[in-house]
Parts: structure tokens; sequence; C-alpha cells
């Protein structure tokens, strides 16, 4: 459902170097606090969504769901790696357009977000006792205190939790020691999903931004790696042996599968 917040009605957002995206600038800067506001983009929606399909046999509820974000489309490619977004009336469960979902955290304890985080954590507990022999029925705070202790490492090392990781932690959330008939094809999609790591939007993204990103410089490794090969074959091999070479060894793609 819908809600009516007259100054909220744009923001711009970055991509950072972890591959999520981040607010940068907001039309209501009075209620919002930018440090360390993060932002789900459209295909992590999707992706949550797919997650939370389990629970619905044990009571989840779409409204809650709804109700914890203010839905964004994509307005302008602002270049550098920003998108400037404008708010949508669209639910995020009824439609094809690609929204990005900013939770509604203006309320941290009691408010809409805070509601749905207990919400899935509930089902989550629910749906792990009815699909494991535990030999005692796992608890509500023994999820919540190890999520609590990861959040509590990542911002012991500096970095804030994105919105995304928070609600995907407890989805997928298994005690140690424990799995799910459906994990291992869980991973499968994943590796699969491995190249996918942007959203599919429908305006381009300046790469030129995160080609300077420590995650991504392995290509220029393989390349300088794929040089001196190249110089090293031909200081010991004449033309004829290269020749040989070439019909016997596949070429190498210069990319990592």
């Amino acid at each position: 459902m819908a809600r009516k917040s007259p100054k909220l009605d744009w923001c711009i957002v970055r991509l950072g170097e972890d591959m999520n995206w981040w607010v940068q600038e907001i039309s209501d800067k009075i209620q919002w606090d930018l440090d360390g506001l993060s932002i789900i983009d459209p295909r992590q929606v999707a992706h949550i969504i797919d997650l939370l399909e389990p629970l619905h046999d044990y009571g989840f509820d779409p409204d809650i769901f709804e109700s914890a974000f203010y839905a964004f489309r994509i307005s302008e490619n602002l270049g550098d790696g920003r998108v400037k977004l404008t708010r949508s009336r669209d639910t995020l469960l009824d439609t094809e357009e690609q929204l990005f979902a900013l939770p509604d955290i203006l309320d941290d304890a009691t408010g809409p977000y805070a509601d749905f985080i207990d919400h899935i954590s509930n089902l989550r507990i629910q749906l792990l006792n009815d699909s494991i022999d535990f030999k005692q029925e796992l608890t509500l705070d023994e999820l919540e205190e190890e999520i609590r202790d990861e959040e509590n490492n990542s911002f012991i090392e500096g970095r804030a939790v994105h919105t995304f990781t928070e609600i995907s932690a407890i989805l997928d959330y298994v005690p140690a020691g424990f799995e799910l008939d459906d994990d291992d094809e869980d991973e499968e999609s994943d590796e699969d999903d491995v190249d996918d790591v942007l959203p599919d939007l429908d305006v381009p993204i300046d790469e030129e931004t995160l080609q300077e990103d420590e995650t991504m410089r392995w290509d220029d490794d393989d390349e300088e790696e794929d040089e001196e090969d190249e110089d090293g074959m031909g200081t010991n091999l004449d033309d004829d042996d290269l020749a040989d070479d070439e019909q016997k060894a596949p070429r190498r793609s210069g990319k990592r599968s």
C-alpha cells in the first residue's frame, strides 16, 4: 500500500565498491540520516521475493513487506556510478517495473522495517523447526544472537551493513551443523548468477568508475601473465614450433570462468 510522504520525492544513489547501492543525497534531508543508508536494487528485490516464497506457508503477510519499504524508479543516469531515483506509487509485489526499495528506518525500534524484520525472523524459525529434527527447538533468540554477532563484526571493521545483507542473512539462516534439503540447489543457482552483479538498469552505468575497484583487478593480472607467457615462448621457440603449439593447444580467452 502506497504511503504519503510529501518530502520524500527523490534520492541519488551511488554504486559502492561492494557492488551494493548506497544513498548519497535525498530530498527529505531533515528526517533521513545518510550515514550508511543503503537501498535495495531491483535484482536484490527480486531475490528477496524468491526467498520469501517458502514463508507463505507459515503465514507471511505481504502488507508487512510492502509497508517496510519506499519504492523508487530510475529517473536519470548521472554518471560516475550515480543514478537519480524518484518515488513510485507502485507496490513491489504487484508490478513488473524494476524498482529500488528504500527501507523505512525512521524508527529503528518500532517502525515498519523493524516489524518486517521481526516478522520474517519468526517465520524463519518456524520453517526451520518444521524442516529439521532438532533435539531442542530452535529459538528466535538464537537466530538474533548469531545475526547480531555478524553485524557487530562488520561495524568493528568499519563496514556498514547493507539492508540486503541483513534480510538475506535471516532468510538464508540455518544453524551451524545443519542444512536444508534445498541448500545445494540454492548454491548452484547462486553460482549461475555470479556474473550478474549489476542490476539490469534502463540507463547505462559508467563502468569507468568501477575499473579501479580492487576486487576487479584480476583481469589485468591475467593479461600481464599472458603477455609474459607469450614473451617467454618467443625467446625459446622458432616460428615453426609456435605454429605447431598453436595447433595442439587451445587458446586462452583471458577470462576466468
